[in-house]
């Protein structure tokens, strides 16, 4: 059984949060302020880090909890739905979601990340006919031996995706995290990156398989 570490002081939503993941088979230590949070850490598969939290705030101890075990998996929860919010718990946590949420949703994204980081913490992805060294950033064709050379934007881009494999991404999330800044409606130029990235990764960009378009909401990679 998985063991995750919940840190919610809001008694109301810690009791249904608790006894829905208890249900679906998780070990849950439901802790109402992150003080100890550290001290369990060694013995969890998972995190779950509310924002507003009494004593320590949720930033300052995702701080701490990353610092000292970097591949537990840290899932943010708030209310607050600033960019800066969502940017400033992005730069530790591995995904963030905003209240109120489906319990479905919660639980989808607790067995994303579970299944990610469960896997042997290779330096490697192998995605197709791509291999990605994470260690040294380079991504290999292999069925040519050609090395793919990404602009800026684009690692990042990638990046992005394979950081949340599976998950359907909006167009507003992923741009938000690469360009730091709000996404305005009708901007293009999320979509002319993906292009000219499919360009460089897919066999026939036309007819994608590595970065799927989910028509009317955004796009996902397969893992």
């Amino acid at each position: 059984m998985k063991r995750i570490i919940y840190v919610e002081d809001d008694i109301e939503i810690g009791s249904w949060v608790r006894n829905d993941l208890e249900e679906r088979g998780y070990l849950v230590d439901w802790l109402k302020s992150g003080v100890r949070a550290t001290e369990l850490i060694h013995q969890a598969d998972l995190v779950i880090l509310d924002v507003m939290l009494p004593e320590l705030d949720g930033f300052t101890v995702g701080q701490r909890i990353k610092k000292e075990a970097p591949n537990l998996p840290i899932l943010m929860l708030s209310a607050r739905t600033a960019v800066d919010d969502k940017l400033q718990g992005l730069q530790f946590a591995d995904d963030y979601l905003t209240k109120p949420f489906h319990p479905d949703e919660l639980a989808a994204r607790v067995e994303v990340l579970l299944r990610r980081f469960g896997q042997t913490f290779s330096e490697e992805i192998h995605l197709g006919h791509l291999r990605i060294n994470l260690e040294s950033n380079q991504i290999l064709n292999e069925e040519t031996g050609e090395e793919l050379i990404l602009t800026g934007k684009q690692y990042h881009i990638f990046m992005y995706f394979l950081k949340h494999p599976n998950q359907i991404l909006t167009k507003e999330q992923i741009y938000e995290a690469v360009w730091g800044e709000s996404y305005i409606e009708g901007d293009k130029s999320l979509m002319v990156h993906i292009r000219h990235l499919r360009e460089k990764v897919e066999r026939d960009p036309g007819n994608p398989t590595i970065i799927e378009t989910i028509r009317g909401i955004g796009y996902r990679v397969k893992q």
